[in-house]
């Protein structure tokens, strides 16, 4: 059977050959950047589920679909939305949610929520290896794809190796990779892993299932429609092979880097970012564009750039940072059941004023999944609230970008595309060893071409802004500003905010007036609004942490510096111990990343007349703020 999609491009025969495989064999696709691996994904989810024998058919429950970051899921989601007959009750999630729910549903008193991701995937590790498939609600899969798996390493390698070896024999898998796109390597601890991690999972892969499996490739390119986004693709089976000879690996991989950052200088300059035309064409572009940086320090600086400049945009945020839905919190407010059905549910969603966008069927069915109810169709509400507090919401449920024009790392960009990409200059390698003596040269190379290998039309460079002044604190992992002065050293004149920093125990407002706080993110804060830390008093909150600080929008508290902050601020301004720190008067230059729905103390939602849901929404921060002293504060901290 051949499957089209819904614009009428019919798969090649490279990509009906994978779709058409039946549900127990063991696949391994190799698909080059822009190969149309999502769509032929797709394709193959609907004829798992949809094939014309019903004896061959798969329920979408006995499909098990992994991908790394939430905006992959959604890609996906939305592709099975608009071109899956069949697959639309598949669930797609990320490998950390779908560790969680594991954990959850073999034990479900664990206190899964206190522990990192990281830990959680050893969690689910141990758990799958003593036979926790067996004991889920839905049973073991029939069938497995992995999108992406040249990056699968480190804990969660072992994970996926140990989910498959769990079922051997009753299982098929589709696992899609390409080695020149691996650029995880970063996150390998292990020393003995990282000295062996060229193609580590596809090589175990491989040793596995080598008596029945079946090996495809992809190779006709869909991404690329002009000559400026093809440019780095003759270098794909190149950057795949950098890592086949490790004690040659990193002469190779500088030339290769050398030879695409000259592809990249032949490119289109769009100058700076302060020029006026590249910003006027930013702000013009009517397709999807995306600014890619080396690393987080320099997609803030290029953010806090373009907001000063009010060019509209998102900064695209970790790939484990995981922020509930603000309309959750006012779902769960407006009612008092503890069970929902279906029509109440798209009652409720009818009448919220955030409601714009949401899709009732989808929400409906990805709650169902992961909240039910007791009753028929119905959802559990405490256990809905379950979800927001241990941060494991349903992936495909996440607020898409909020605007067209995006601020990314490369790595957080990893499987998406946009009609143009506008890339950072990148500096030499040479360049890049004086700044780090362990640096991964084909790391490095890798990722400049995933980044050159994004656009669909334009490819575009920039200059890349400067950021000498901008460092790492290491006790923290926070960026900070640091200023130099007479007596060559660094004074520090800003820090870094981010997800976690603004307090959730408590609603805003807890005292006076929440419901006024929450009305009021609701109908005047949004994404890129310039907000200010503001010290509330002089008296520090413990032995290792500074005082209060308010969070400001337009003058109006909207919450209060988290206890995590504040310590993190202590270590960063305690300079050795007798020195008297003087705490900046505000921190000044943040923005709203988003509104999310927290959940605190039941207690404390109760006592700010929000309900007994414990849920409210809080606004979610990120930036280098500036350090703003008081005056008469003497003499600033060095």
């Amino acid at each position: 059977m051949t499957f089209s999609s819904a614009d009428d491009r019919v798969l090649t025969a490279e990509q009906q050959a994978v779709v058409d495989q039946p549900w127990d064999t063991r696949l391994l696709v190799t698909a080059g950047a822009g190969a149309g691996k999502t769509h032929t994904l797709v394709r193959r989810m609907d004829a798992l589920v949809g094939h014309v024998d019903p004896d061959e058919a798969l329920e979408a429950s006995e499909l098990l679909v992994l991908s790394f970051s939430r905006a992959a899921v959604r890609e996906l989601r939305d592709r099975i939305a608009r071109h899956g007959e069949h697959a639309r009750r598949v669930r797609v999630q990320t490998f950390d949610s779908w560790a969680h729910s594991v954990l959850v549903q073999v034990h479900p008193d664990g206190e899964w929520s206190a522990l990192t991701f990281d830990e959680r995937i050893r969690a689910a590790t141990e758990a799958i290896e003593k036979g926790a498939l067996e004991s889920l609600e839905a049973g073991p899969p029939a069938h497995v794809i992995v999108d992406e798996v040249q990056d699968l390493v480190g804990v969660r390698r072992e994970m996926v190796e140990s989910l498959l070896d769990q079922l051997q024999d009753s299982c098929g898998f589709t696992l899609v990779g390409d080695s020149a796109q691996a650029i995880y390597d970063f996150q390998i601890k292990d020393p003995e892993e990282y000295a062996d991690r060229t193609d580590l999972f596809l090589r175990w892969v491989r040793a596995s299932y080598s008596d029945d499996l079946v090996e495809l490739r992809l190779t006709r390119n869909f991404r690329a429609r002009t000559p400026e986004a093809r440019a780095a693709l003759p270098l794909g089976q190149a950057v795949q092979g950098i890592g086949s000879a490790p004690e040659g690996a990193d002469a190779a991989a500088e030339r290769l880097h050398g030879e695409l950052r000259e592809l990249l200088l032949d490119q289109p300059d769009m100058g700076s970012l302060t020029d006026p035309f590249t910003l006027d064409s930013l702000r013009s572009f009517p397709g999807t564009c995306a600014i890619l940086a080396r690393d987080n320090r320099q997609a803030l600086l290029v953010s806090e750039l373009l907001h000063t400049q009010g060019v509209p945009h998102a900064l695209r945020r970790s790939l484990q940072d995981r922020p509930v839905p603000s309309w959750v919190a006012e779902l769960l407010r407006r009612t008092e059941a503890a069970v929902l059905t279906e029509q109440r549910l798209r009652e409720l969603l009818g009448g919220m004023p955030i409601s714009d966008g949401i899709d009732p069927d989808r929400v409906w069915r990805a709650l169902r999944a992961a909240a039910r109810g007791t009753g028929r169709g119905t959802l559990d509400v405490a256990r809905l609230r379950g979800l927001v507090a241990e941060r494991r919401f349903p992936d495909e449920l996440a607020d898409p970008e909020p605007a067209p024009l995006i601020v990314s790392t490369v790595h957080r960009s990893k499987g998406l595309e946009f009609d143009r990409v506008v890339l950072l200059t990148p500096p030499t390698v040479t360049e890049l060893r004086r700044r780090d003596d362990e640096l991964d040269v084909p790391a490095e190379a890798r990722a400049l071409y995933v980044a050159m290998t994004r656009a669909r039309e334009d490819l575009y460079r920039v200059a890349a802004p400067d950021t000498v002044t901008v460092l790492k604190h290491k006790p923290t992992g926070r960026w900070y500003r640091g200023v130099p002065n007479p007596r060559h050293k660094w004074r520090r004149d800003g820090v870094e905010v981010r997800a976690g920093d603004v307090c959730n125990q408590e609603p805003a407002g807890a005292l006076d007036d929440a419901s006024g706080v929450q009305s009021y993110l609701l109908e005047r804060v949004r994404p890129g609004d310039t907000v200010t830390f503001r010290l509330r008093d002089t008296l520090p909150m413990g032995p290792e942490q500074s005082p209060r600080y308010a969070v400001l929008h337009e003058g109006r508290e909207i919450g209060d510096a988290s206890e995590g902050f504040r310590s993190d601020l202590y270590a960063l301004l305690k300079v050795g111990t007798t020195w008297e720190v003087q705490w900046p008067g505000e921190i000044s230059g943040l923005r709203i990343d988003c509104l999310e729905s927290v959940a605190g103390s039941t207690a404390a939602g109760v006592n700010a007349g929000l309900g007994e849901r414990g849920v409210w929404i809080a606004p979610r921060i990120s930036g280098i703020g500036r350090f703003r002293r008081s005056a008469g504060a003497g003499e600033e901290q060095e």
